[in-house]
């Protein structure tokens, strides 16, 4: 089985800017070990379970509500099965297909 979730996090009773706060979630899904990668809107990690993926969602909204009354977030799941590394290969396969590298 193979997880990909992408999320954003931030408080919302805080700044116009947020990146003090991404960072410190960064932090902790960095330090968690999984396969990631941040994007201008959100973060996608990859994992074999939800539950491995929710912890660390869990514990960055722990560190954020040390600062903010108010987290938010939004979150988009895609379960299937087979093994990691459909973080990268999605991109690669749409790349096969146009014949050519993509910029993003």
């Amino acid at each position: 089985m193979s997880v990909l979730v992408e999320f954003a996090i931030f408080p919302t009773d805080k700044t116009e800017s947020k990146s003090k706060y991404v960072a410190k979630a960064l932090d902790i899904i960095d330090k968690s070990g999984l396969d990631y990668q941040l994007t201008p809107m959100g973060t996608i990690i990859e994992a074999n379970t939800l539950q491995e993926i929710f912890k660390v969602i869990d514990d960055a909204y722990m560190v954020l509500k040390q600062d903010s009354s108010r987290v938010y977030s939004v979150i988009k799941i895609d379960y299937r099965d087979g093994e990691l590394g459909r973080l990268h290969k999605k991109k690669h396969s749409v790349e096969q297909k146009l014949g050519r590298k993509l910029n993003g």
